[in-house]
């Protein structure tokens, strides 16, 4: 975890999540889920315990929300989600205020997205909020690969991007993201202003921690003005 006499965390790749870490995508995710719910018959659940369900791919997102693994309900739902949440994915979601600079502003280096979130969400909310290239790599959820913490998605990307597990850090803001990190070999930077409480995210134990983006972006050396040499 971040201690005060840590000053920047260097290193060649940045890995980031998505939902929580960059973007701030609950709104959307709840509304889509309470849409899912009224076309099933069933009431709508309070958004801020939907939030808590964000994290572990849609398919666990949808068994948590209906509480139920009954495959023919989970199937429907999932059908129904999927076209509520591309008609509305971008209604409210945002970056994080002060992402927009991190991402203009970090060190020399590659830059990639690790997230459980389905692959053709992500693409379509990074093109809508017109940051698709920041990104060397953009890894998402497909069918075949495993989701966070299972380390496959971290270790794919350091393999794609040739890039050493001692020479990344992972930056998330759950405890699937430390753990993905950690069987990987990677440092994680756990961040406190996502969608995880922020005990349980200190709980995990990660190498360092970052309670705001302003934080961050001072723990990774991120200025606003351009990218900076390590």
């Amino acid at each position: 975890m971040k201690h005060e006499n840590i000053v920047m965390i260097t290193a060649t790749l940045f890995l980031f999540d998505l939902d929580g870490t960059l973007i701030d995508s609950r709104v959307d995710i709840a509304h889509a889920v309470n849409l899912t719910f009224r076309d099933l018959g069933l009431p709508p659940k309070p958004e801020e315990l939907i939030y808590g369900y964000v994290g572990h791919g849609v398919r666990q997102l949808i068994v948590d929300a209906v509480e139920s693994e009954e495959p023919a309900l989970i199937d429907r739902a999932l059908a129904q989600f999927e076209g509520h949440y591309l008609a509305h994915l971008l209604d409210t979601t945002c970056l994080y205020p002060g992402i927009a600079d991190i991402l203009a502003g970090l060190p020399t280096g590659r830059v990639a997205i690790v997230t459980n979130k389905p692959l053709n969400y992500t693409l379509k909310i990074l093109e809508g909020l017109k940051i698709t290239d920041r990104f060397d790599l953009i890894l998402g959820g497909t069918p075949g690969r495993r989701m966070k913490p299972d380390p496959q998605m971290v270790i794919e990307a350091l393999t794609t991007l040739q890039v050493d597990p001692a020479d990344a850090v992972f930056i998330g803001d759950s405890t699937a993201d430390i753990g993905a990190a950690r069987a990987a070999g990677v440092r994680s930077c756990a961040v406190g202003y996502g969608l995880s409480p922020v005990e349980e995210v200190q709980a995990a134990s990660p190498d360092f921690f970052a309670a705001t983006v302003a934080d961050l972006a001072a723990l990774i050396g991120a200025r606003p003005e351009g990218k900076q040499a390590l």
